[in-house]
């Protein structure tokens, strides 16, 4: 008997793929490409992602527009019992609501060691001071999601490097992007 190996549908490479998904929307959209989904009891009851130039909202990362979307399935702001799965660790913006939302857990791809808030620069997910800390799981699905991103960012240089090559002398363009 050939025995193919189960997909379980509850596991972090699973809903990571569900979050690589919406990142792939945010690279179609021209915006970073991270994506979030939000599973409860195996559920997912959120996707998400950056929006920012879209919609011309700082605020707009993925993982932010994930959980307003998962306190309304919810009908409370307390995500207590939630997963959040994100492509690219949260930034300190994201990570502080997502210790305001009480996720129980955090998983997410590829890490920032330079802006990251849930081990890369710093650790607001489990700082003890504050009133809640999440568990966190690192590195699922990273390489897909570190391509990912790099492919999106040597793209974006490209096109800058192009734009300024293609700019007459002197045109404020030219400032502008360097």
């Amino acid at each position: 008997m050939d025995s193919e190996p189960i997909i379980d549908l509850h596991s972090d490479h699973y809903f990571m793929g569900e979050a690589l998904r919406q990142a792939v929307r945010a690279y179609e959209a021209e915006e970073v490409p991270v994506g979030a989904v939000v599973v409860h009891k195996g559920r997912v009851i959120a996707r998400a992602f950056n929006q920012v130039e879209l919609l011309q909202d700082a605020t707009a990362h993925a993982e932010m527009l994930a959980i307003t979307q998962a306190e309304e399935a919810m009908g409370t702001w307390r995500l207590n019992e939630c997963t959040l799965y994100v492509t690219k660790e949260p930034c300190p913006m994201c990570a502080g609501a997502i210790v305001h939302v009480r996720f129980q857990r955090v998983v997410f791809g590829v890490g920032d060691p330079k802006g990251g808030a849930a081990g890369g620069a710093l650790n607001l997910l489990q700082f003890p001071g504050l009133n809640h800390q999440s568990e966190i799981t690192r590195g699922v699905r990273e390489e897909e999601c570190r391509q990912l991103l790099l492919s999106f960012f040597g793209e974006q240089r490209a096109k800058n490097k192009a734009a300024r090559k293609n700019a007459p002398a002197g045109d404020s363009t030219d400032a502008a992007l360097n």
